[in-house]
């Protein structure tokens, strides 16, 4: 964990409380979860390049000024980096990542932050107001602790992944990260609400927390914790979950020590963080890892797509 301060870090992850894991354990939802479809065929989806507006305009002040900006088209991946993926990883390569590792010895912290762990969210109790904990031995293989652990959960996004472990698995796989500007362009010309993540219906379309939180959790998208991965429908490019499910990193910076993540998580509600839009944005600790944030890739290799041949009709 290479954070500056790492009490600071975890006060600082008091503005992501509503996006954390809510109870220790990795449970699915208040009811059977839905039968998820098979993985998308294809692993990347091309988005068109575009001069588009970014940010809001509304009552977070981190999103605003909105400001027109432009990007060239790029590949992003279909899907959040799973699990399964992160584990091909760490057996070709043995990387350990930052959260299994010895933290540094910062003047003042408990003892346990001098041990490798992770920040883990548990929901507030009388006796314990503190939202967020360091676990000791929380790690992507345990993301809440060891009493936890990932068997069965394969397609689940991987998560407790600093944003160094991110860019050492992006380079593994010859791909990258996306600039925010880049995952703002894919979830905003989607077809993404700006507002909220339902569809035409009312159903949520979307892994985020349906009730007041943190009273209960309703679980009415099927889940009150992580989902697999594209067990939501695709947006209109054939991405899934960029909103919801977990935050993702990008390569943006926002301060010496911070960089940018996007889209919210299974946590987010309309009560609290509410950051589940595209223009949303949060600030995350480079070196800390927690148990509701992951990552995607981007392709920079791919060349673009044809151009579809004109009409000679």
């Amino acid at each position: 964990m290479k954070c500056t301060a790492a009490i600071a870090a975890l006060t600082m992850l008091g503005a992501l409380a509503a996006c954390g894991e809510a109870t220790k354990r990795e449970g699915r939802a208040a009811a059977a979860a839905p039968e998820c479809p098979a993985l998308p065929k294809a692993d990347y989806a091309w988005i068109p390049g575009a001069s588009f507006t970014m940010g809001a305009d509304g009552t977070l002040p981190e999103e605003g000024p909105a400001r027109e900006v432009k990007v060239a088209g790029f590949w992003i991946a279909t899907h959040e980096v799973t699990n399964a993926e992160f584990a091909e990883f760490v057996k070709a390569t043995g990387y350990k990542t930052l959260a299994e590792q010895d933290p540094p010895k910062l003047p003042g912290a408990p003892p346990e932050m001098l041990i490798p762990g992770s920040a883990v969210f548990t929901a507030p109790t009388d006796g314990n107001p503190n939202w967020w904990r360091w676990a000791v031995g929380a790690e992507w293989r345990h993301p809440a602790g060891p009493e936890t652990n990932i068997a069965g959960r394969d397609r689940d996004p991987v998560v407790q992944i600093g944003y160094d472990d991110a860019l050492a698995y992006a380079k593994w796989k010859g791909k990258a990260l996306p600039s925010e500007e880049q995952w703002e362009l894919a979830a905003a010309t989607g077809g993404a609400d700006r507002n909220v993540p339902v569809g035409k219906d009312g159903k949520p379309r979307a892994n985020y927390y349906q009730g007041t939180f943190p009273v209960r959790d309703m679980g009415t998208d099927g889940f009150t914790g992580r989902a697999p991965v594209a067990c939501f429908p695709a947006d209109d490019h054939g991405v899934h979950d960029l909103i919801g499910n977990v935050w993702e990193w990008t390569t943006s910076t926002a301060g010496a020590e911070t960089n940018v993540i996007k889209g919210g998580s299974f946590l987010c509600a309309a009560n609290y963080c509410a950051r589940y839009r595209p223009a949303a944005r949060q600030f995350q600790e480079r070196g800390l890892g927690t148990d509701h944030i992951g990552f995607r890739l981007i392709d920079t290799t791919r060349p673009a797509p044809a151009a579809p041949a004109p009409d000679k009709g």
